[in-house]
């Protein structure tokens, strides 16, 4: 069965990576192949879940001269059909976008538009959401672009702030109720969408 190879790039321990290998374990996600996983840098928790599901890991260090150059050669090499952000940390530029030309998706964890662009990541978008007493957060999927968090929206799901929640509270929440369901899903309807494109063309 023709699949879409996927790329996930990551900076941390890897629980949206697992969520993904997970559903691929399952037959949820059916349509795609997770073929590479890339850390941006070493000795994180995402590396040691990739090792452990057999899935192939480069290390690319964000920091360092020519990191985007060294992820399209890796996108290339393994004739990735899309790349996941899954809980990456680094903004990719709009050449890098350009470049690689196929899909990119991203999990970010609020309701975008609300909390969201730069400086918005990990437990500072949780903050965010107690400082300014919503009642409602969520996750959101979304197409990467140009700006930061400015993609079109694939899938949201809402989740409830409650009494006395912390930024940690909330986050851990926030992933088990929403990011964990939703990337799994998004990733599955967009793989669908490229091996039904592959289909057409053959």
């Amino acid at each position: 069965m023709l699949k879409a190879s996927i790329a996930v790039l990551v900076s941390g321990g890897g629980t949206n990576l697992q969520a993904l290998l997970d559903a691929q374990a399952r037959g949820e996600l059916k349509s795609g192949e997770i073929r590479l996983v890339i850390a941006d840098r070493p000795g994180i928790g995402a590396i040691a879940r990739a090792q452990a599901a057999g899935v192939a890991c480069a290390v690319a260090v964000r920091r360092e001269a020519g990191f985007e150059a060294q992820v399209q050669e890796l996108l290339a090499q393994y004739r990735i059909d899309m790349a996941v952000l899954a809980g990456f940390l680094g903004i990719l530029s709009p050449a890098f976008i350009r470049t690689f030309g196929k899909p990119i998706l991203n999990i970010h964890p609020s309701l975008i538009p609300s909390f969201c662009g730069k400086g918005f990541y990990g437990l500072r978008v949780h903050q965010a959401a107690l400082d300014y007493g919503v009642k409602v957060t969520g996750a959101t999927v979304h197409l990467v672009n140009e700006v930061p968090d400015g993609g079109k929206i694939l899938l949201q799901r809402a989740v409830d702030i409650r009494p006395g929640d912390t930024a940690e509270t909330l986050q851990r929440r926030v992933m088990e109720e929403a990011e964990w369901k939703l990337l799994p899903q998004a990733v599955e309807a967009a793989a669908a969408e490229i091996v039904e494109e592959k289909e057409n063309l053959s």
